[in-house]
Formats: structure tokens, sequence, C-alpha cells
């Protein structure tokens, strides 16, 4: 990664969940990999294609955020630590930046009474107000919190105008990731979607975002089952192999897996796994994906795959592979990535979905490509195109 030449106009990266696992270990690794403890490993934009893409620097970066956590970053990366996601040491090497980070953390909390255009408007004072008192270029806002139910559709989704007026009365219309999401653009912010929830998947938030002028990615990270399968899916396909069903068990721990328990909250993220697939190979597949809280697991998941599939003259076979890894290790590097992405979206002018980050994503905004190869060859040609002469410096 490249370091601040000191000159360079630093970002404000403002986390929702600022204190969860992710956020705490993107924080931290980002410090270690400034300060020289820690390498690059995981980030995608300091490979080769990216270096010359005149991408923010991490040391650029400022975080921030909110949660509705009272533990500090100090005592979550000690956790994190304990659990062995973050190298023994390392808490104490980059402790300050943790305890500069966690000073710029602010309850996200809805009020008793509170209409969400009241909340809204919170939440978007207080990027305000970081992005003005760090003299910062832009800020870019990441939800890394726990994965939320779907809402029911409501035809104030649909529409700006009409959003804007229930949300006027309403208490409980958007949910938070949602909400959110219509605060950083109200604040004329980049958005992130890094989980499942519904975020700026809805019409009336596209709007808005077009608008304001911003622009948005997601949903749901792309870090382990759905990686694979993006990767090996085209296998079948361009071997003209017909895949008939492919099922697999998640086992995962952490907050993730308690929040997984519900099956409301999960039914987003095993449909988006599912469509991936089948967006994939043209056609439907049997089997399914599922997801199961085992405690004891912490920020480690495991994952079983099977795959059946049919050759020539019909001929039956399968394959089977097994996924270990933590979540948070795997997700921490490519928040910064995005980060960085976004911010260069947002200076080239582009507002509304960027279908080009859809490499990240299990769910992509404004694309149904979920070929990882493909995916990647429009990231790298994105990235490295030259800023318009037209973009101006964002507000």
């Amino acid at each position: 990664m490249r370091a601040t030449t000191g000159t360079s106009p630093r970002i404000g990266v403002w986390m929702i969940g600022a204190r969860g696992s992710v956020a705490t270990t993107a924080t931290a690794g980002a410090a270690a990999i400034v300060a020289g403890h820690a390498s690059s490993n995981g980030c995608v934009t300091d490979l080769p294609p990216f270096r010359d893409a005149s991408l923010p620097a991490l040391a650029d970066l400022v975080f921030g955020g909110h949660d509705i956590v009272p533990v500090t970053l100090t005592a979550r990366a000690g956790q994190l630590a304990a659990a062995g996601v973050l190298p023994p040491a390392l808490p104490d090497t980059v402790r300050t930046a943790l305890e500069t980070a966690d000073r710029e953390i602010r309850d996200g909390a809805p009020r008793p009474g509170e209409t969400q255009a009241t909340t809204a408007a919170r939440y978007a004072a207080d990027i305000v107000s970081f992005r003005e008192r760090h003299h910062l270029e832009q800020v870019v806002v990441v939800n890394v919190s726990s994965t939320e139910p779907l809402p029911d559709p409501d035809p104030a989704f649909l529409d700006l105008t009409a959003l804007d007026q229930v949300l006027a009365t309403s208490t409980d219309l958007l949910p938070p990731s949602s909400l959110y999401a219509y605060a950083a653009f109200r604040a004329g912010c980049a958005y992130v979607n890094f989980t499942p929830s519904t975020g700026a998947f809805l019409p009336a938030l596209e709007q808005l975002a077009r608008t304001r002028g911003v622009p948005h990615a997601g949903r749901d990270g792309k870090t382990g089952e759905t990686l694979v399968k993006s990767a090996l899916a085209p296998m079948f396909t361009q071997r003209a192999l017909r895949l008939r069903s492919w099922s697999g068990t998640n086992l995962l721990g952490g907050g993730d897996g308690a929040t997984l328990q519900d099956p409301a909250a999960a039914r987003s993220k095993t449909e988006s796994k599912q469509r991936s697939l089948e967006e994939t190979v043209g056609h439907p597949v049997q089997g399914q994906v599922h997801i199961d809280n085992v405690p004891e697991m912490g920020e480690w998941k495991t994952a079983w795959d099977h795959i059946s599939f049919e050759g020539f003259l019909g001929v039956r076979m399968s394959m089977q592979f097994t996924w270990q890894g933590c979540d948070s290790a795997l997700a921490a590097p490519l928040v910064l990535d995005l980060v960085r992405l976004a911010a260069h979206g947002r200076r080239r002018g582009e507002s509304g979905a960027l279908p080009a980050l859809g490499f990240f994503f299990k769910d992509p905004a404004g694309s149904s490509e979920h070929n990882l190869t493909l995916q990647y060859e429009t990231l790298t040609a994105w990235a490295c195109a030259p800023v318009p002469a037209t973009a101006g410096t964002p507000r």
C-alpha cells in the first residue's frame, strides 16, 4: 500500500457496527499495515493491476462510526486476539489508532418516540460533523452490522417523495441498514452494504443516491463458500457439464451465528447464495444451503458442499469440498478495498449502484454477473480507467 504523502486528501470511513468483529479487524489491520507491522495479504486493491489507479491510500483513511454497544475497540481487539483472529501483540501495537477511532464512534440506537426522519437526520449530522471536524474530502459509510430480516414490501419503498413523507411520521418503516443508507445519501456520502440486509436495495434509495450524486455498492460480502461457488460454477458451464444439485451446510459461531439462527434473518443470505449460483449456470439447481449456529466455533466458520453433475452420455458424477476460515479476517481487507474503490467512484463523479464492485458481493447492486473471473476483469478495467475530466471534487 502506498503511504500518504502528507498532502493527499483524507477519506473518512464511517462504520455501522463500528465495534463489531469485522470493523475492529479492519481498523486494527489498516493501522498495522500503515505502520509496517503487517502485510496487506487479502487486500485486492494492493495487487499490481490497481497500483496505478490513484486510489486513496490506507494511511489517508480516518475511522469512526455508529454502534449500539459500549465495549471499546481496544477491548474488542483484545477479545479477537484471544480468539486467534488478530495476532496476540497487535492490540497493544495499534492501541493509539484504536483509541483514536473509538473516540469517533457515536450512539446508533434509536430514541424512544423519535421518527425515522429525525433519527436519519441525527445520523447524517454525526457523519457531517465527522467530515468537517477532520477536514475530510469525503466519507464512505460501510454497513458491517448484524444481518436483519428482510422488510415486507411497502409502496413507499418505490418512490423517494413517498418515502420522505412516511419517514416524517413513522418509527419503523425502514430497517436500520436502509435508514443508514438514507442518512448517508442525505449527508452526500457513498454507502457500502457488506451485509445481506436490505441497505440501499430499494428503488426510492437508488433515486436518492442519484439525486444526491453519490454511489453505493453491495450487498452481502463474498468471503467464503459463495466465493468458491463463483469461481467453480463457471467451470461446469464452460465444460458443458450439466450441474444438477449443489447442497451446502455452513457452521459458524460468533455474532453472525447467533443472528442467523433467526430464519427471517437467514433468509436473505441463503437466497443470495442460491440466486448467485443459478444466475451463473443459467438454470435451476436442486439443493439448499443450511446455516447452523455452533457457538463454540466463535469467529470461525466451516462449509461442507456436495455437488452433483452430469457429463457425456448422461454419466453422473460428483465432487465435494470443505471450506474453513475466519470470517472477520476474510471480510476486513475487502472492507478496506471497498472504501478505497467507493471513494474512487465518488471522485469519478459516479452515482447510484456501482456494478463494477460486484466482484466483492454475493448479490451485487446493478449487476447479475456472478462469474468471478469476469467480475474481476470488469473491476480492474473500471478502477484503472482515467478519471473523467468533468468529475468534480466531492463535497
